[in-house]
């Protein structure tokens, strides 16, 4: 006796299909990720520290992924081993001189392999060569660095602090002369002296002009200057000429 009716029979069914299809689906998107389904050649590098790397990370040329992480072995206790499986497509435009860095997707992303662009003259990379890389900053180092950086700046601040405090409160030779008004005064006083002599020199120089007896050492003077002056002109007009018969 069937004890399942037709409508039940016909719901198990198109369950079963429905994730027979997801199932597909989802091996066909890793299987692309993954290049599963893509003709590879392999390239090795390798580094001191692969800085958390993983198996099936992605690889970028140009801001492209073109392959992925295919394995990561210790050689010795100073140098890590990462093979990479890179689209065939992509052959053309590795060369032998790329560079290989350890990077992240975004700023807490997982890590990743950047390959960066080789030389024009450099031949391209043959089928499991090793590539030259380049080690990670790692992020401890950052923040190590970031956190010597703040300590400065906190001790430059508090000095400007200490400066300012004593401005204000009239101490050392600035903070005299911002705070007492006596000081400012004869500052002023001696700034307008200096004018009116100034002023005086001047006309000092000008009625030395006008005297007989240094009245030729001026217009000596005078003439050396001028003939200089027309002889940078011609110079420069000789300049100009050339510069003309050249183009």
């Amino acid at each position: 006796m069937d004890t399942h009716s037709q409508k039940f029979k016909v719901r198990l069914g198109l369950f079963v299909a429905g994730g027979l299809a997801l199932f597909i689906l989802a091996i066909f998107i890793i299987g692309k990720q993954k290049n599963l389904f893509n003709p590879v050649f392999k390239l090795t590098t390798t580094f001191y520290n692969v800085s958390g790397l993983q198996v099936g990370n992605n690889i970028r040329f140009s801001g492209i992924n073109v392959g992925t992480v295919d394995n990561i072995s210790i050689i010795n206790d100073s140098t890590v081993r990462v093979d990479m499986l890179i689209r065939q497509d992509v052959k053309k435009f590795i060369k032998s001189d790329c560079e290989v860095a350890i990077g992240s997707e975004g700023l807490i992303g997982d890590r990743l392999l950047i390959i960066t662009q080789g030389s024009n003259e450099a031949p391209l990379a043959r089928e499991g060569q090793e590539l030259f890389s380049t080690e990670p900053v790692e992020t401890d180092a950052i923040m190590a660095s970031v956190e010597a950086s703040a300590a400065y700046a906190e001790v430059i601040t508090q000095q400007l602090s200490e400066i300012m405090i004593k401005i204000n409160s009239g101490s050392g030779t600035l903070g005299r002369l911002i705070s007492d008004s006596t000081i400012a005064e004869n500052l002023n006083q001696t700034i307008v002296n200096l004018k009116k002599s100034s002023k005086g020199l001047d006309e000092n120089m000008n009625a030395a002009k006008d005297n007989f007896l240094l009245k030729g050492f001026f217009n000596k003077k005078k003439r050396a200057a001028e003939k200089k002056a027309k002889l940078a002109e011609e110079q420069k007009e000789a300049e100009l000429e050339n510069q003309e018969e050249n183009k």
